[in-house]
């Protein structure tokens, strides 16, 4: 770190730019050193431990090695003698070529439908086999929000039934520019949400309509997520609909055509408060059938016990996925079938580990807790777990601070908070940032509902304050050089070729890290613990 703070003091010599970072504040502090991230970062994305898919061999491998460093380093386990914490998942796999599922048009007419390339989907029950004969029904964006007057599922009944409905929420108009949080994504527009309302309203199943602009990301994302691999869910939970899945743009064009509707002209209706479910006049016919398996996967646990004598009893939690996506498709020669996921998450999981070695040297008033959570690719399951079981009480924890794809670019002037600001926590950051001589990052609309997919949101909805740390997009190094290295890795995103790269400069990812203890270790020694701002809906789960 005193590399990182030297480049940043020489560069403001050459640009005439101050950052200053008072060293005698932070020489209290711990500091989080580049070697042990680095070494950790390119063992975790290594071929060896296999993408870190759920269910797999190298998420085995994954867990004992968390579970061994946690206790080579010096955590102690927050539960009995145990770092790990059981995580109970079915693994469902869609077998197409053993089902029969189709879309029929009123006319009995099969509408064409390759799963892949134009739908994919999975049971969301754990249940191997369901036979459909079910009416398709566009239900706009499936939302159901008292609060903003707003029921798509007013005067019809789909108990049984299929809806299709948009991603995303109600778009503000000139009239209403607030509505749903303006152009920010709420929790509505999550596609979890989609499915969670399809369950509460009865239905049988649940299609997505894809766009880019409204998912934020290309098909190829969804498709690799659903078709090439297992979907998990809680084996203890409620259970989803019979069916969830996802329709592309052009496949649901034609499927709405074979209806006689249009979807354009549906989509625009959808826009309204007063817009009514439609029936499509297609119906899902036919059997689905599903490989499904009991799947155990667990979260690694292990604190830093606190030193005052009343604080201890209250806890900070900084929590990081160490799952990908895995192995998927079968083993050809020089095709590479592994998802490594450096970026997404070996790095935030090797931040942990770097941040974990140095707290343990020096101890916080309240207890620190150093949270690997499983199958977050999976929607956020081992975090989920976790809050509904947690290993600490909840409304004992202070705070909740995730680190998720941490910055491989270079060091920044900034850094991101984005969801501090619902809660005291976006003080304090600020205030932590500006003894490191740097700034939070300038909001920006939360366009892809970025709060609500990462593991900090399962806390959030439990009452703790909890956002993810953000790397910056103010670089230091040839900035415009590094936005492009940066905007690079957008097609990698989910790809077998998120790769680690011996020649990233980790500097970035060093005080992302720093940045993230430094706040957490002003969460655990300050005064009081961090509250939701007046209002917030997630704040009310702490009342």
């Amino acid at each position: 770190m005193q590399k990182l703070f030297s480049s940043l003091a020489a560069t403001s010599l050459a640009t005439g730019l101050v950052l200053a970072f008072p060293v005698h504040a932070a020489s209290n502090l711990p500091v989080v050193q580049e070697a042990p991230l680095r070494a950790h970062l390119a063992f975790l994305s290594d071929d060896l431990l296999e993408g870190r898919g759920t269910g797999q061999r190298g998420a085995d491998l994954t867990v004992a090695y968390l579970e061994s460093q946690a206790r080579l380093i010096g955590l102690q386990p927050v539960r009995g003698n145990s770092f790990r914490q059981s995580v109970q998942i079915a693994g469902v796999k869609s077998l197409p070529k053993d089902s029969s599922l189709q879309a029929v048009a009123g006319d009995g007419k099969a509408v064409p439908l390759a799963f892949g390339p134009d739908w994919v989907w999975a049971t969301g029950d754990s249940v191997p086999a369901h036979a459909f004969d079910a009416p398709l029904v566009f239900a706009g964006y499936g939302v159901t929000a008292p609060e903003e007057g707003w029921n798509d599922f007013k005067g019809i009944n789909v108990k049984g039934k299929i809806i299709v409905v948009m991603v995303n929420d109600p778009q503000p108009t000139e009239a209403e520019p607030n509505r749903f949080a303006g152009k920010a994504l709420t929790y509505y527009g999550r596609w979890t949400y989609k499915f969670e309302e399809a369950k509460r309203q009865g239905a049988a199943g649940v299609l997505l309509i894809h766009t880019k602009p409204s998912a934020s990301y290309d098909w190829n994302v969804v498709q690799s997520s659903w078709s090439g691999s297992e979907r998990f869910q809680l084996a203890d939970r409620t259970a989803g609909t019979p069916l969830q899945g996802w329709i592309t743009e052009g496949a649901a064009r034609r499927l709405f055509a074979a209806g006689g509707q249009d979807l354009d002209t549906l989509r625009a209706k959808a826009e309204s408060k007063d817009f009514q479910a439609v029936a499509l006049n297609v119906k899902l016919t036919g059997e689905m059938k599903s490989a499904v398996r009991k799947v155990e996967q667990f979260n690694i646990a292990g604190m830093v016990p606190g030193t005052d004598a009343k604080l201890k009893d209250e806890a900070v939690i900084y929590s990081g996925h160490w799952d990908h996506l895995g192995k998927q498709g079968d083993v050809k020669a020089g095709v590479d079938i592994i998802y490594n996921g450096a970026v997404d998450n070996a790095s935030g999981t090797a931040g942990l580990l770097a941040m974990a070695q140095e707290a343990v040297k020096k101890p916080a008033k309240r207890t620190q807790i150093f949270l690997w959570v499983a199958a977050e690719e999976q929607g956020l399951l081992g975090s989920a777990a976790y809050a509904a079981d947690p290993l600490w009480p909840l409304n004992k924890t202070a705070a909740a601070l995730n680190l998720d794809s941490l910055n491989f670019v270079g060091a920044t002037r900034d850094m991101g908070a984005q969801g501090g600001e619902r809660t005291e926590l976006g003080s304090i950051a600020a205030t932590v940032a500006k003894a490191m001589g740097l700034q939070i990052a300038a909001a920006r609309p939360d366009l892809a509902g970025g709060y609500f997919r990462s593991d900090h949101f399962s806390f959030a909805k439990a009452g703790v304050p909890a956002f993810s740390i953000n790397g910056g997009r103010d670089y230091v190094k040839d900035p415009e050089a590094s936005k492009a290295k940066a905007a690079a890795y957008g097609p990698r995103y989910h790809q077998v070729t998120d790769e680690y790269d011996a020649s990233w400069d980790l500097s970035g990812m060093t005080q992302q890290a720093q940045f993230t203890l430094n706040l957490g270790q002003a969460v655990a020694n300050g005064a009081k613990m961090p509250a939701w701002k007046a209002g917030d809906a997630f704040g009310k789960a702490r009342e």
